[in-house]
């Protein structure tokens, strides 16, 4: 019989105690005067085990993500030009865009059935656009496809008709474009699904006066760079999502000679200079194309857990990753937390919509939340959440953007490739900053906040790679 030892009695005391899990022997130990560090640990997401184990095998995944990474940052995106949505989306009469995954009129909400009732009648299929909507309920003269199936991506509602006028931007190493239209400002603009009069009438300008100035002011200075834009203004306060106040004003400093020295008429060159100095969002138009071209330049990549898009319909919110091509991993959209404006509440707001969540899929945006503690007064938190948003997003990332640093954070880069492994086996979801939108259609922009994409849509798209690797494996 062997003899029990009794273990031998602490000399001294703890110098301090790493705990984590629940609080109770924290608790216990921070009562005995002994200093503990609480660490935010949680278990892997339900029923991800064994996927987490397969994927994390798999051979291909560690140079899967690492291509995956560099081809995103070897992208450099510029403006090239601008021009309407049928010329360079080839949109005919009757197609129209939407944000997020594709969905169809029956399951769409407020927004986007409004931003599609002043498309239409934008586009003259109805004079009014409240008889739209038997227009897309018998659906035989109309079609809804994803903005990003046509290497767009669009804000909010996101809806783009043949009419509308599209930045175009382009990667000069590989030829490869993205396109977004041209941001209408706040308040009551269809893309929170707003559809009066006045909405029509800047519509119609931007079609007529906006977009066709533009194009000749990018043909006369050339090629604008707009990553390095982006570098530029996240050093300047803006995360370029809700926040684009440097960047939209260095845009105007490359554009604004070629406007003054066009022959185009003077009031129309003064009314789009104040129109774009009056928008502080305008360049969010260009931040998102731009980080789109970066992020397709990752897609197709045999392996790699890297995703490749976040976006969301209103109804649904869908991510798209690296190694499962163009799937869609979905689930119900979440309504943000944050303020509102004037008398609006959480009673009016919409769930989630926009694909603008390309910004922190591509890592700034909510990603880059400290580069830009003035955000804050916006979509509610403090100063300390910017920081700790920032520094959570590195737990869930593949890397940093070197080209896109954070003063505060002693130019760290920012957070960058979210990885669906990480986020599976931490429970950290991606932090998101966003407009909301009225959830009946006609009522626009109720407040900004924060949220989070539905957790689920994380375990869907892990067990797909996981698939994918076993069949890999089985030959």
């Amino acid at each position: 019989m062997t003899a029990r030892t009794t273990p031998a009695r602490p000399t001294a005391a703890p110098e301090g105690v790493a705990a984590s899990g629940v609080d109770l022997f924290a608790d216990a130990v921070d009562l005995q005067a002994v200093p503990v560090s609480r660490v935010d640990w949680r278990p892997p997401m339900d029923g991800t085990t064994d996927d987490l184990a397969v994927v994390a095998a798999d051979p291909l995944r560690r140079d899967a993500n690492a291509r995956a990474v560099q081809a995103m940052l070897d992208v450099q995106a510029v403006l090239v030009d601008v021009a309407p949505a049928s010329e360079v989306l080839g949109l005919e009469a009757g197609q129209f865009l939407h944000a997020g995954p594709p969905i169809a009129w029956e399951a769409a909400t407020g927004p986007l059935r409004g931003g599609l009732m002043a498309a239409a009648a934008l586009e003259g299929l109805v004079d009014d656009p409240e008889d739209a909507v038997a227009l897309f309920e018998r659906g035989d003269a109309v079609s809804l496809e994803p903005c990003h199936h046509r290497s767009a991506v669009g804000p909010m509602a996101g809806v783009v008709s043949p009419s509308m006028w599209m930045f175009v931007l382009e990667d000069p190493a590989s030829g490869r474009r993205t396109y977004c239209s041209l941001n209408e400002g706040l308040g009551k603009v269809l893309r929170y699904g707003a559809y009066g009069p006045e909405v029509l009438e800047r519509l119609r300008w931007m079609s007529a006066v906006l977009g066709p100035l533009l194009a000749r002011a990018v043909k006369a200075t050339g090629p604008v760079d707009v990553t390095g834009i982006l570098t530029q203004m996240l050093q300047m306060g803006d995360e370029a999502h809700n926040r684009n106040r440097a960047g939209t004003l260095m845009l105007l400093r490359d554009l604004a000679p070629a406007l003054a020295e066009s022959s185009a008429d003077a009031k129309d060159v003064a009314d789009t200079l104040r129109f774009i100095g009056g928008n502080d969002h305008f360049f969010l138009n260009l931040a998102m194309p731009a980080c789109k071209l970066a992020l397709d330049a990752a897609r197709g990549i045999e392996g790699s857990t890297m995703v490749v898009a976040m976006a969301r319909n209103g109804t649904e919110f869908g991510i798209q990753v690296a190694g499962t091509g163009d799937q869609w991993f979905t689930g119900p959209a979440q309504v943000a937390d944050g303020l509102f404006l004037g008398g609006y509440g959480p009673e009016d707001a919409n769930p989630d919509i926009g694909d603008s969540a390309i910004t922190e899929t591509a890592g700034i945006g909510g990603f880059s939340m400290a580069t830009a503690p003035a955000i804050v007064r916006l979509v509610g938190g403090t100063v300390p959440d910017a920081l700790a948003t920032t520094r959570r997003m590195r737990e869930i990332t593949l890397a940093e953007n070197p080209r896109w640093s954070i003063p505060v954070l002693e130019f760290a880069g920012a957070p960058t490739g979210i990885d669906v492994g990480l986020v599976c086996r931490t429970q950290i979801l991606p932090q998101i900053n966003t407009g909301m939108a009225g959830n009946r259609a006609g009522v626009g922009q109720v407040g900004a906040g924060l949220v989070t994409p539905p957790a689920e849509i994380f375990p869907k798209a892990l067990a797909a790679l996981a698939r994918r690797t076993r069949e890999r494996a089985a030959g």
